[in-house]
């Protein structure tokens, strides 16, 4: 493939920038949004470049037993309220990079960006671009494939920020 695939997402907030920056700054609000449907468990965020993210997300499998999904986040840009970018790995329960458990050939590394803008009347802007890195090009094509699902998954987080913010302006 000579293009990368991108998954590009834009949502407004009804909430002003600093609340929203801090849904994906704050531990306790990330853990709410942050895999949906799941039981999220932040064991570290230290949003600063450099910083790193390391995240459990624990569920059911399909045998009915108790999973979990690892990911280790390291960020390299973080502009206060304004933007976020980070490298994403599926990782073991020792943080280290493996192939993920929930999908075969699923890209191994993931860029992503969250940019923060002001928008009309106190709301809030956040574009989302996600895309593989070093993938193979069957990552490549099964990343390619589900593009038009992820709307669906990020979107169902987004949906929780609302509730989120909708409460912090209460």
């Amino acid at each position: 493939m000579n293009e990368l695939p991108t998954f590009v997402m834009e949502r407004e907030f009804k909430a002003p920038r600093n609340l929203v920056w801090k849904a994906w700054t704050d531990p306790e609000l990330l853990a709410k949004w942050y895999g949906p449907g799941v039981e999220t468990i932040i064991h570290e965020l230290d949003v600063r470049p450099g910083g790193v993210w390391r995240n459990e997300m624990r569920m059911k499998g399909k045998d009915g037993n108790q999973m979990s999904d690892y990911s280790l986040m390291t960020f390299i840009e973080v502009e206060e309220g304004e933007t976020i970018t980070l490298e994403l790995a599926s990782t073991d329960a020792d943080w280290n990079p493996q192939p993920s458990m929930m999908m075969p050939n699923w890209p191994r590394l993931f860029f992503l960006e969250f940019l923060f803008e002001d928008d009309q009347d106190g709301t809030t802007k956040v574009t989302l671009t996600q895309r593989p890195m070093n993938a193979t090009d069957d990552e490549l094509a099964a990343f390619a494939g589900m593009i038009e699902r992820m709307s669906s998954g990020w979107g169902s987080g987004f949906n929780i920020i609302e509730q989120i913010l909708a409460e912090l302006q209460a």
